[in-house]
């Protein structure tokens, strides 16, 4: 299923593939990528047992994905270990390591999702026209429900960082 115009990119209307993911039904599956002294993997099974925040990002080489992650990597360091963060985009895991070691961004996991594109397809989040993935972000619960969703509509403009993170603490 594609959903047509679901997005603009500056003002362009663009088509999502796959279905968008509502709150209440359980996390769609994936297997995200991240460099951690070697190639490794993450799926939902890994996110269970804490509230979970996702970041969505086109690509980390621009510059409102790099303040979308630079805002969550600041709000979520009083959480510690409490939660799983992640900010997800088709980047390279080198790539996303590098940018995130040079930032210092220590309070979300990087996790692409180059190789299948299991998450993009499977949380209706790829951009058809463009592919690469559209702007969201996305609370779960311990249990891996999603509890917020967003979408952005316009893939050049931030998301709702107040809303989603009262969704994160009114998980805790």
């Amino acid at each position: 299923m594609a959903r047509s115009g679901a997005v603009t990119f500056k003002g362009a209307p663009l088509t999502l593939a796959g279905e968008a993911v509502k709150v209440g039904q359980q996390a769609p599956d994936f297997t995200l990528h991240y460099f951690e002294g070697g190639l490794k993997t993450i799926t939902p099974a890994d996110l269970r047992g804490k509230p979970t925040i996702i970041s969505v990002v086109p690509s980390l080489d621009t510059p409102v994905c790099q303040i979308q992650t630079k805002k969550f990597n600041e709000a979520l360091g009083a959480l510690g270990d409490r939660i799983n963060a992640l900010t997800v985009s088709l980047d390279l895991p080198f790539a996303m390591n590098r940018f995130c070691g040079a930032e210092s961004i220590k309070n979300l996991r990087s996790g692409s999702d180059y190789q299948d594109r299991t998450f993009g397809k499977n949380w209706g989040m790829l951009i058809d026209e463009l592919k690469i993935l559209a702007r969201g972000t996305f609370v779960l619960d311990k249990d891996g429900k999603v509890v917020y969703a967003e979408t952005v509509g316009e893939v050049a403009s931030e998301p709702n960082y107040d809303a989603c993170l009262a969704a994160l603490k009114s998980q805790l």
